[in-house]
């Protein structure tokens, strides 16, 4: 029996996974940075959502998220978007936020102007609108308010109020343990006192054509039609019961939403059948609804009690995700006999397709599966095991030898096929309606996980360490005689290759390559390549798909091509959906046709199906949230969002946010960029939100966005500008006050270097002058050193001639003498004639006499120097000064000697004493001190 139990156990949780889902977009507190409880939600004109948490009112635009702390900082209970202002509730507090200029809403409160009325502990649970009128509703009373005259009623029930409801043209309240009330001419009228509409809490109330559907907390759907209620039944009035309804949700469709306390979201048909169950092990954030709210993109939001969640209602793309692990990664599908197969890493599963049956697992094919192939009504599947033929949902292996990766066709032989395996290339062939191993091909043994036959039963194989091998099968497909690697291209991780419209190609991380068949060389085509340009390249994975579609994946988007029904050129179709979204194995992308447009794409947690034909969205309109602006080093003040603005040129530091208040799981919006002034050309397209411009120069710009949604660029495009101020150093004033300065230095400058050239004008002349008079004083120098040279030479002339008169008068003396001598002789005859002549020459060689004409003469030729010498040497005799004076003539002792009538040795004797009574020292020569006086 335990047994048992745990085998029904697992099939029911199996089974909670087997039903296909809206794709289910979650955010956690973590992401938009608030409190874990939300309990009302709402949505605005420009499709921004804001929900009523625990921490404020929290507002997201489909980018960014932003709480608003509540005035009183208590827990905001309701939120109630009415025109274009944001009606919120809480603590004994309820009123209005409005957009400022920033972008930022502003709070002003309405409960103020009738502080007194509210009573103590009241909170606002609920926010209606009617016509003109806002109704606040709390567990205790309800107030109205009137938009137009701003004054307010007050409706009192005698019992505390469960919950208010709004239909098309009423208003309805339930209190407890008396009946519906109805809201008219500003009071409550009761509508009905029936006993379940007493006994049990009402969670909303919706019009009918008969009357009222009521929906309760624990028994369901009743209708209220006149006084009569009657029980409206559903396909889970039992689960309901147990889960207990907290929320509900009317849908355009006409469908109902039940949040529920602990069983998640029930999601009924208008008649009670039940299209979705959505809990927490199917991908839901959390069990408990505390607040459902369908937007202008019929997505439903969930307010739950810990976290947001947007179920994506409308979306071509269904999801199945098996958290639980018991399914695992899939590899490989296909729609075989009504029933749809999935190979994982777990083994092979199938169930009834377009059913929520469970997925039921294949015994004997545990382990890994990489491939089903459907031929001649045959399902094989490729596994680590080898190979399986798989009929009425049993597993015959017919092949062991080796992992099977795939299988091929081969040309004009329809009995035989060809598998890659492990180690080779092998032949299966069909004997007696039966498929059976036959053959492995002899002289390759590499792994042959893609691979492609051609009519010349040429073989191409994909090997990721080993680029591209090229084998010639003989006609028997028994061997191969060698084979080709090529060198280009090269090998590459996660590369392929397959047949795509009778061509080989080949894919790897520099492009695209097709096959040459009369070259036998890959060729790079264009066209193809150009889906793993800008940086996009995670996988070469090439899939043709049943309809001769070609499949591959990038980083960003997903491409399939076609060929154009007119020609045949190639046709690009691209669906947006990022790989980190849709949790692929890279290198093992698998997407398989289930139908004419449906299709199943493998992920790591399960599978998602999509209809290509309904991959349409409308269009949506990109706008501008928020601009900031700082200076260098502090915070981001919010600028007004209007159409321009002017900031301060250090305020030149700038962020603009925008955004496309869109909310698909898998379609991201992506924007383009312009800065007019700064940049000539649009940006990449890039999923970013947001761009800042640091240390903008002065000068005018022009800011544009745009964005495209699903690849179609939406159809508006924002445009704002901005100017950044020039410093007051550059604005028209201060340059014309430059101007005038710069004038005003230039005078003075001009007038400065007038001045200093004038006087260095002058200066020049004074100093070409002063030139001129020294030159004058040089020449006048020059020409006393002329004079002067004269005057020595007259001197030296003048000594020349004295000292020649001297020795002629010396000469004289001695013919004198000589002539006396004579006369002397004959004297002593006794002529007295004779002694008369003796007489006479005696008179005329008197040393005194001739003494005194040189020393007349010498004075007249160097005046003073007698004198001079005698000052200078007091000691000095007259014959000491004649000596002098002969030396100053520069005569040689032999020559002083007859002037002195003494011996040349007598005049050495005198010069020698002549030294000594002029202090001369041993090295200063006695002539050269007599020359220099």
């Amino acid at each position: 029996m335990k047994t048992k139990l745990y085998i029904f156990l697992f099939l029911m949780s199996f089974n909670a996974f087997s039903q296909e889902l809206p794709p289910i977009v979650k955010y956690a507190s973590a992401t938009y940075g608030a409190g874990n409880q939300n309990w009302m939600i709402s949505q605005d004109q420009n499709h921004y959502v804001y929900f009523a948490n625990n921490e404020g009112l929290l507002e997201f635009n489909g980018s960014n998220w932003e709480l608003y702390p509540s005035p009183n900082e208590t827990i905001v209970r309701s939120v109630k978007v009415i025109g274009s202002k944001i009606f919120t509730g809480c603590y004994m507090e309820f009123g209005f936020w409005t957009r400022q200029a920033n972008g930022k809403l502003k709070y002003t409160s309405l409960s103020k102007t009738i502080k007194n009325k509210i009573l103590d502990d009241e909170q606002f649970w609920n926010i209606l609108n009617y016509d003109q009128w806002v109704i606040f509703q709390s567990l205790n009373r309800i107030y109205i308010y009137d938009t137009k005259s701003g004054g307010f009623k007050i409706i009192a029930p005698k019992n505390n109020i469960t919950k208010s409801f709004r239909t098309k043209n009423s208003i309805y309240f339930q209190t407890i343990k008396e009946g519906l009330f109805e809201i008219e001419s500003g009071k409550g009228r009761l509508v009905s006192s029936n006993p379940i509409l007493q006994n049990n809490r009402i969670v909303n109330v919706f019009a009918i054509d008969e009357g009222l559907l009521i929906q309760t907390q624990l028994n369901g759907f009743y209708k209220l039609v006149g006084t009569a209620v009657t029980k409206f039944s559903t396909e889970v009035d039992s689960e309901l019961a147990a889960s207990s309804v907290y929320s509900s949700q009317l849908l355009s469709d006409g469908s109902f939403a039940l949040g529920t306390v602990s069983n998640g979201v029930f999601i009924l048909n208008s008649n009670g059948k039940i299209k979705y169950h959505i809990t927490q092990n199917k991908g839901l954030s959390n069990n408990t609804a505390l607040s459902l709210y369908e937007d202008a993109d019929k997505n439903l939001w969930a307010g739950l009690d810990n976290g947001i969640n947007c179920i994506n209602l409308q979306s071509p793309i269904q999801s199945f995700v098996d958290d639980t692990g018991i399914l695992g990664t899939v590899y490989t599908s296909t729609l075989h006999n009504g029933n749809l197969y999935v190979g994982t890493n777990q083994g092979l599963f199938y169930k009834n397709y377009q059913t929520n049956d469970e997925f039921k697992f294949i015994n004997g094919t545990k382990g890994q599966v990489w491939s089903l192939f459907e031929y001649d009504g045959t399902l094989f599947c490729g596994h680590d095991s080898g190979t399986f033929v798989i009929e009425n949902a049993v597993a015959k292996n017919i092949f062991s030898a080796s992992g099977t990766w795939k299988f091929e066709t081969v040309p004009h032989q329809k009995e035989l096929l060809l598998q890659g395996n492990y180690y080779g290339i092998s032949v299966l062939e069909k004997i007696n309606n039966q498929w059976v191993f036959r053959n492995k091909i002899a002289g390759f043994n590499y792994s042959a996980r893609y691979f492609e036959i051609t009519n010349a039963l040429e073989v191409y194989v994909s090997h990721e360490y080993k680029s591209v091998f090229r084998l010639q099968l003989d006609n028997k497909l028994q061997k191969t005689n060698g084979f080709t690697t090529y060198v280009t291209p090269q090998k590459g991780k996660n590369a392929s290759l397959t047949k795509f419209n009778n061509a080989i190609y080949y894919a790897y991380k520099e492009g695209i390559f097709k096959l040459n068949t009369k070259t036998k060389k890959f060729e790079k085509d264009k066209l193809l390549s150009s889906v793993f340009e800008k940086d996009e390249y995670t996988s070469g994975k090439l899939i043709v798909d049943n309809s001769n579609k070609i499949w591959l994946f990038s980083k960003n988007y997903i491409y399939y091509f076609s060929l154009s029904k007119l020609s045949n050129q190639l046709k690009q179709n691209v669906i947006p959906i990022p790989a980190s979204l849709t949790n692929s194995m890279l290198g093992f992308e698998n997407i398989s046709q289930i139908s004419n447009s449906d299709y199943l794409i493998g992920t790591t947690d399960g599978y998602y199906t999509m209809n290509i034909n309904d991959l349409s969205f409308k269009n949506y309109n990109v706008s501008i949230s928020t601009i900031a602006t700082n200076k260098l080093n502090e915070t981001l003040i919010n600028r007004s969002i209007q159409e321009s603005g002017s900031f301060k040129y250090d305020d030149n530091n700038i962020t603009i946010s925008y955004t496309v208040p869109e909310y698909n799981k898998y379609i991201n919006a992506e924007y383009q960029f312009l800065l007019e002034g700064f940049q000539n050309d649009w940006s990449e397209w890039n999923a970013k939100n947001s761009i800042s411009f640091k240390n903008l120069p002065p000068g005018d710009y022009t800011f544009k966005v745009r964005a495209k949604f699903a690849n179609s660029i939406v159809d508006n495009a924002v445009v704002y500008t901005f100017r950044v101020e020039k410093p007051w150093y550059l604005t028209n004033l201060a340059l014309f006050v430059y101007f005038i300065f710069i004038i005003v230095m230039a005078q003075f400058i001009h007038k400065t270097y007038r001045n200093y050239y004038q006087k260095q004008k002058e200066k020049l002349i004074e100093e070409n002058n002063l030139l001129l008079e020294i030159k004058e004083l040089e020449n006048e120098q020059e020409l006393m050193r002329i004079r002067n040279e004269q005057l020595s030479q007259d001197v030296d002339t003048k000594n020349r001639e004295l000292a020649v008169s001297t020795m002629s008068l010396n000469s004289k003396n001695e013919l004198l003498a000589f002539i006396k001598d004579d006369l002397k002789k004959t004297t002593d005859d006794g002529n007295r004639s004779i002694k008369s002549v003796i007489s006479t020459i005696n008179k005329n060689i008197t040393e005194g006499d001739s003494w005194n004409v040189f020393k007349e003469a010498f004075d007249n030729a160097d005046k003073d120097f007698l004198k001079k010498m005698k000052l200078a040497h007091p000691l000095l005799t007259p014959n000491d000064l004649r000596l002098c004076a002969y030396l100053r003539l520069n005569l040689s002792s032999k020559e002083v000697a007859p002037l002195l009538n003494i011996s040349v040795r007598s005049v050495e004797i005198k010069r020698y004493r002549l030294r000594k009574k002029m202090e001369l020292s041993h090295e200063q020569g006695l002539v050269e001190y007599i020359l220099a006086v």
